[in-house]
This record gives structure tokens, sequence and C-alpha cells, in this order.
């Protein structure tokens, strides 16, 4: 594994290895007996605004002996035009590792391309393999296993998030509901590309919900969409509140990915319900990083 590139360009036993050893990471924080990133520093490039992924991947780096330099698009010669290829060229000579959230997910292929550096995909347009890795050590601790779990995705049927869930059922075999309106569903080529009986799609909520073990949202407009109140006013019937989740399986957790918008995707009352598994979700994506981080450059 030289890259953290997408979760659909993973597999199960990367999966699994990646978990199992966040789990060991978050046993033994404070107290790791290897510094795998000692004497290294790592770019942190992002042109998105972020919290939990600036500050979870700051705090790993350095828990694990590296040093960390972080760029935005205005610090570094991307934002005034500069090819991501020449970037990724000079930094490949300069750095030692990169972690980036960008936009286009081609930006994050072309930098692993051209680096030749281990890169780390921290959110595009596409996935944002960094927080299902996240959710799933959530999920493994609350609920012990995925493995016969049925687990629903209420909201943007085609956003990174989504996407993401779908790969990871592929390869790890639970179940998904992916619920959304018809036009925020995948594409047929998306689900060509896919090509798994592991994943289904619906425009009821209640049927999603009906028996999960899972019900994981996000916002219902990505970052970049903001004020397309049309396509807000879609999601109505996709709020996580009490009524959805009484149909819910007898056991079960609620995930959102942060930041939530009150009211919107998810009531306040759901939300603080169910603030424990949620925050300690945001927690782990800092064990999940430093996870990725040990095996890249343990490779």
């Amino acid at each position: 594994m030289m890259n953290l590139l997408s979760i659909e360009q993973s597999s199960s036993t990367e999966l699994n290895a990646l978990i199992d050893l966040a789990i060991e990471m978050k046993a033994n924080r404070e107290k790791h007996q290897t510094q795998p990133l000692a004497g290294q520093t790592w770019a942190i490039i992002f042109t998105k605004a972020s919290t939990r992924t600036r500050v979870s991947f700051e705090v790993g780096v350095r828990e694990l002996g590296g040093h960390v330099m972080f760029l935005s698009k205005n610090d570094i010669q991307l934002g005034r035009g500069e090819p991501i290829k020449d970037t990724a060229r000079v930094l490949g000579r300069m750095v030692h590792g990169a972690i980036i959230r960008t936009f286009a997910q081609q930006d994050v292929e072309d930098f692993a391309r051209f680096s030749k550096i281990p890169t780390i995909n921290a959110l595009t347009d596409e996935e944002h393999p960094c927080q299902i890795l996240a959710d799933l050590l959530t999920i493994k601790e609350k609920l012990g296993t995925w493995n016969g779990k049925r687990i629903a995705f209420i909201g943007d049927g085609d956003n990174n998030m989504s996407r993401s869930w779908m790969w990871a059922a592929k390869y790890l075999g639970f179940e998904l509901v992916v619920s959304a309106p018809e036009s925020c569903l995948p594409s047929q080529e998306f689900m060509n590309r896919l090509d798994t009986d592991r994943v289904t799609l619906t425009t009821d909520p209640v049927e999603a919900a009906r028996g999960s073990h899972v019900i994981n949202t996000d916002v219902w407009l990505s970052m970049g969409q903001e004020g397309q109140d049309e396509k807000e006013a879609l999601f109505g019937a996709y709020q996580i509140n009490s009524e959805l989740l009484r149909h819910c399986a007898d056991q079960f957790i609620v995930l959102h990915c942060l930041p939530a918008y009150r009211g919107k995707e998810i009531t306040e009352e759901i939300l603080e319900e169910h603030a424990d598994t949620i925050f300690q979700q945001a927690e782990n994506r800092l064990h999940a990083q430093k996870a990725v981080l040990a095996t890249l450059v343990s490779e």
C-alpha cells in the first residue's frame, strides 16, 4: 500500500488491516513503542476548509514523531495556477509524504503519480476514505463487527461519503442501503463500475432505516454547493429524527461525519442523544489516520 487515494482502490485485506492497526494505535496512544515518522516532514495541502481533518492529521503526524507543514492554496503557487504535477515534482524532492484535501480526485491521483511520495486523500469531491475508516472503527467499537449488519446512508446518495461507503460495502461484505431523492442517487455508470449486490438504492428513507443497525448521514449540500436551495429542498423527508429511528433494529447507532446542521439533516434532539457515538466517531479520525500514516511509511 503506497498511497491511500480512495476506498475504491483499496482491498478488503488493506481495510481490515488498517482498522486493526487503528484499534492498536488508539489503545497505545501516548506510549507508542516506535516513532515511524521520526525525522520526516509531511505536507498538508488543503484547498478546502477543515476542522477535524486538519487537527487530526497534524496531531497524528506529530504523535508518530514527524513534523508537519500546513499549506493552503494561498501559501503556494497552486493558488496562482501552477499545475499539480509541477507542485508534486517539487514537493516530492523535499518532503516525505503529502496529505491533500481538495476538489478534484484527479489532482490527488496526479500528485501521487508525479511526486512519488506517500499521498493521502484527505477528502475530494469523489471520496472521503479517511472518514470511512474512522466510521468503520466506530462500528467495530460500538457493535463489535459490521459483519451481518445492515447499514443505511440517508441523505445525498451521490456525494463523497456515500460513494466511499458503497465501495466499503463491496469489499467488506456488509449490507448497505442508500436512500436519497431520485436525482441524488448515484448514476447507473457508477453502479455498473461498483458491480455489487451488497448495495441497494431507494428513495424511501423509512425502507432504508427499517431493520438497520447503523444510520449514517451527512450534510445535504457538500462544500461548493452552498446556496443550492432547489437541491436542499429535495431532502425534507430525509432528516434523521425520532420518527425515522423507530424503524431501526433494536440495537443501532447513529453516525454523522460532521459538521452537522441541526434541524436539517439531523434534529438537535437526535444529535445530542447520540452525541457520545458521533464525537467518538470524530475522535477516531485521529486513530484511523495514524494507522494510515504508519502503514504507508512501512511499505
